[in-house]
């Protein structure tokens, strides 16, 4: 399996606005104020990578996170709309795009043991 590459450097955070949902951006926040927020955001990094075949291994995502929280969440925000997806207009949309063909979608990956 060969791995690609981010489409954006860890460190582009002005280049656009991170955007959650709401209950995402309740635990986020909670977690926030408990000061360990990288907990419940580094498995999106890792679901990102993993469906992308982005490189970086699963401490790393929380290691990330919690270096650099604000910058690591742009950045895979960043690599959703390269992707041409719109992180900003939630689940929906993005999902019918990705069913049309329209986004970048990951390889399916057929699921079970072959006899």
């Amino acid at each position: 399996m060969s791995l690609s590459t981010w489409s954006t450097g860890l460190c582009g955070c002005c280049e656009d606005p991170c955007v959650s949902c709401a209950c995402a951006g309740l635990i986020f926040c909670a977690l926030y104020f408990v000061g360990v927020p990288c907990l419940y955001s580094f498995t999106y990094r890792s679901k990102l990578r993993s469906n992308y075949s982005l490189p970086g291994e699963a401490c790393g995502d929380c290691c990330i996170h919690w270096c650099c929280l604000h910058c690591a969440i742009c950045q895979e925000y960043r690599e959703l709309k390269n992707r041409g997806l719109d992180p900003s207009k939630g689940w929906v949309p993005n999902a019918e795009k990705m069913n049309k063909g329209e986004a970048m979608a990951p390889p399916v990956v057929a699921q079970g043991m072959p006899r």
